[in-house]
């Protein structure tokens, strides 16, 4: 989990992930034994790791990985969604400006979404993959300036 939970490096943008080459290398580490890397404190708390730590080891990495391994039933669920699945409601993307795992910023990723969603917005993040973790103030503030301009009315009612 230490190995897994890292900030993003503007440096890496351009560059692989280190996720690209796991298959083809038999597993994380070539499939050999996991090092003992120090925990990135900018992106994850001790006290979050030993959680995460503990739900992997009683749970495993099958269920977090199993909607990647399910593209044959998301693909029937989008063809049967209403409005051929195209949202009409708002919609915010946060982007990570250094996330090569799911780099949407430079890549055509977004592409379909861009296509699919009828009022969406778009924010880029200064981070990696972890978002959430890594820049809390910056993506909570990208959510309330998004909540009080798409729904002006509801947000000025909580």
């Amino acid at each position: 989990m230490k190995a897994l939970f890292r900030k993003g490096e503007a440096k890496l943008v351009g560059k692989l992930a280190r996720t690209a080459g796991v298959r083809r290398a038999g597993g994380w580490f070539n499939g050999g034994a996991v090092p003992d890397v120090p925990r990135d404190g900018s992106v994850i708390t001790a006290q979050d790791l030993d959680a995460y730590t503990a739900a992997m080891m009683w749970h495993g990495f099958f269920g977090p990985d199993s909607w990647y391994m399910n593209h044959k039933a998301n693909g029937a669920y989008s063809k049967a969604a209403p409005n051929g699945g195209r949202l009409a409601m708002p919609v915010l993307f946060l982007h990570g400006a250094y996330d090569l795992t799911c780099e949407t910023v430079h890549s055509r990723l977004a592409e379909p979404m861009r296509r699919d969603c009828a009022d969406l917005s778009e924010v880029v993040v200064a981070s990696g993959h972890w978002m959430a973790q890594e820049k809390p103030v910056e993506v909570n503030a990208a959510l309330a300036r998004w909540l009080a301009a798409k729904l002006p009315d509801y947000w000025k009612s909580l």
